[in-house]
């Protein structure tokens, strides 16, 4: 769910004490990728109260394999914690699948400033993109190639740009 300002907002038909537990939560910076929070990747799905004291969140993982998901559980648990609720319990969910279309238009921000460029939207509202080409985050050139599929985290790629020399990450599409 996104707010009218674009930033990642709590669900339709939340509580007040939900939205503040969602902001609380999604606040959480992502342990791979610190510039962005885990609201603006798109993994926060949910934070549910179900008694005083109690609260359910549900995450949904870059992949189903992602190592990062332990450190996010205990970093959310942590923070509503300190928050009040006695029992947090945060819940892996893997339908539906999360997508690189989740990640919002501040995450892309944050990304293409910190030097990362941002995955190419492929929703449906957005047009098809012409070429296959990447964005260089540092000087705005196409020109760049494939170093390594892989590079710090399994969800990025390494690339090079041609025309100004330097290597960067590319956040790959889901």
């Amino acid at each position: 769910m996104v707010s009218a300002t674009g930033s990642p907002a709590p669900p339709a038909g939340s509580t007040a004490l939900e939205a503040e537990l969602f902001r609380l939560a999604g606040a959480v910076p992502d342990p791979e990728l610190p510039v962005l929070t885990l609201a603006e990747l798109g993994v926060l799905r949910t934070v549910r109260v179900s008694a005083p004291g109690t609260v359910r969140v549900e995450l949904t993982p870059t992949y189903t394999g992602c190592p990062a998901v332990e450190a996010m559980s205990s970093d959310i648990e942590r923070v509503l914690r300190d928050r009040g609720m006695a029992r947090v319990s945060v819940v892996k969910v893997l339908s539906p699948a999360w997508s690189t279309d989740d990640i919002s238009a501040e995450g892309r921000r944050k990304l293409a400033a910190s030097g990362i460029a941002p995955p190419r939207p492929h929703g449906p509202a957005e047009p098809v993109p012409l070429s296959l080409s990447i964005r260089c985050p540092h000087c705005g050139s196409t020109d760049t190639e494939l170093l390594s599929r892989f590079s710090s985290t399994a969800c990025k790629a390494l690339r090079r740009c041609a025309t100004c020399r330097e290597p960067f990450d590319h956040f790959k599409e889901l």
